[in-house]
């Protein structure tokens, strides 16, 4: 079939529930696109006890494409990371990787995924330079290929000065810098971003972003997650918009403006999305957060151990 008309049923729990529907025009999909997608999620949700973190999820993204994930606060993004790089297991549904499952497959599927988290945490006693070259061993790299790769990458994110240095020691930047530079070093087919920007300086953001579109150029599919939407509108190819655990609209920049927000910004068109979710509070008066809520006692969180 040459295109498609997507119909999306937005659930806005206000005084009651509303129900605002509205058909998006989607890109042209065949059945070929749908099985060379490199990242397929169906059904894929998340609960612990009767809270549903995430809700029936369902994604195909195709190679060389940037993804970006979108949602308030406890929408479920997080969560979703976690369990596409099989640190949490799926209650229902499946993610797959190049037809590798993301939990039962999980190590196969970290050979070919490379992972940025929000707050990067390293080994104490090691330099970026050690880091750098134990990541390279884990993917099978000899030294020659980690010197070789490793030096572009150090050199465009200013680690240098700093690459003999703890990286324990490294401010919050320089942590991210690093992170992404071992992200990066063998090649992977999908790239995860959880906050990529968080904590960088406006030139080290914008060399971030360059590095990310090349890496789609190159045919790395790319999944991140921010709550900077112009810099979302700037870079993706598509967006994915969560709000309360559920998918609220799946399409490209210009589809989620045109049909959300009437032509508006992308900002408009999420906080169309997702207003009346956002107004849900917790108890406390805060928003829960479903990507740092804790498992209930009667449901032990089920983990793969720690991502290499």
């Amino acid at each position: 079939m040459s295109s498609r008309i997507a119909q999306l049923t937005l659930v806005l729990p206000m005084d009651g529930f509303q129900a605002l529907d509205f058909r998006m025009r989607i890109m042209p999909m065949s059945m070929n696109s749908v099985k060379s997608a490199l990242l397929a999620v169906a059904g894929l949700s998340k609960r612990y006890g009767e809270f549903t973190a995430v809700d029936d999820l369902r994604l195909s993204v195709l190679p060389g494409t940037i993804l970006a994930l979108l949602g308030p606060n406890g929408a479920g993004k997080t969560t979703t990371i976690r369990m596409l790089i099989g640190q949490l297991r799926p209650s229902a549904g499946s993610a797959m990787v190049a037809d590798l499952d993301c939990f039962s497959q999980r190590e196969d599927v970290m050979r070919i995924t490379g992972y940025l988290p929000d707050e990067p945490v390293f080994h104490d006693y090691l330099t970026g330079r050690e880091l750098l070259g134990f990541v390279g061993g884990l993917h099978g790299l000899d030294a020659a290929t980690i010197r070789t790769r490793t030096e572009p990458l150090v050199e465009r994110l200013e680690l240098g000065p700093a690459l003999d240095d703890y990286a324990v020691n490294y401010s919050r930047g320089m942590k991210k810098k690093l992170a992404l530079a071992m992200a990066l070093l063998h090649r992977p087919r999908l790239l995860i971003l959880d906050e990529p920007a968080n904590g960088l300086d406006p030139y080290a953001a914008r060399e971030l972003l360059a590095l990310v579109r090349e890496q789609a150029v190159d045919g790395t599919t790319v999944l991140f997650s921010t709550h900077l939407l112009d810099q979302a509108e700037r870079i993706s190819d598509r967006a994915a918009i969560l709000a309360k655990g559920r998918l609220v609209a799946d399409g490209t920049i210009a589809e989620l403006r045109q049909n959300a927000a009437a032509g508006g910004s992308l900002e408009e068109a999420f906080f169309a999305l997702t207003a009346s979710g956002h107004e849900a509070k917790s108890g406390n008066g805060h928003e829960a957060d479903s990507a740092t809520s804790q498992p209930l006692p009667d449901q032990p969180e089920r983990t793969a151990g720690p991502t290499p």
